[in-house]
């Protein structure tokens, strides 16, 4: 099976960057930690500071299908609430 890439757009509202900043950041390392997980890095728009982007790299769906039921996601699900503008999540799959 190939391994699934992830590209994960975040923008904040204005009024919530560093509480989001704060909160995507401390999903990071019991991410790295998850079983399957090869790469999970975030970075922050040069230009504008609301807008995060995870890019990842999993082993398989299956495992990025457990991350999304690790109760450290959940949280940082339940933690976001309300301080989002955007969020859209591509799953691809490298073909060069």
């Amino acid at each position: 099976m190939s391994k699934i890439t992830v590209a994960a757009k975040i923008v904040a509202k204005k009024n919530s960057i560093e509480a989001v900043k704060s909160e995507l950041l401390r999903l990071i390392p019991p991410t790295r930690q998850e079983n399957g997980c090869i790469e999970y890095n975030l970075h922050q728009d040069n230009s504008d500071p609301a807008v995060f982007l995870f890019y990842e790299t999993w082993e398989s769906a299956a495992a990025i299908e457990k991350h999304i039921n690790t109760d450290h996601y959940k949280a940082y699900v339940k933690a976001l609430d309300g301080m989002l503008e955007e969020k859209v999540v591509y799953k691809m799959t490298r073909i060069a």
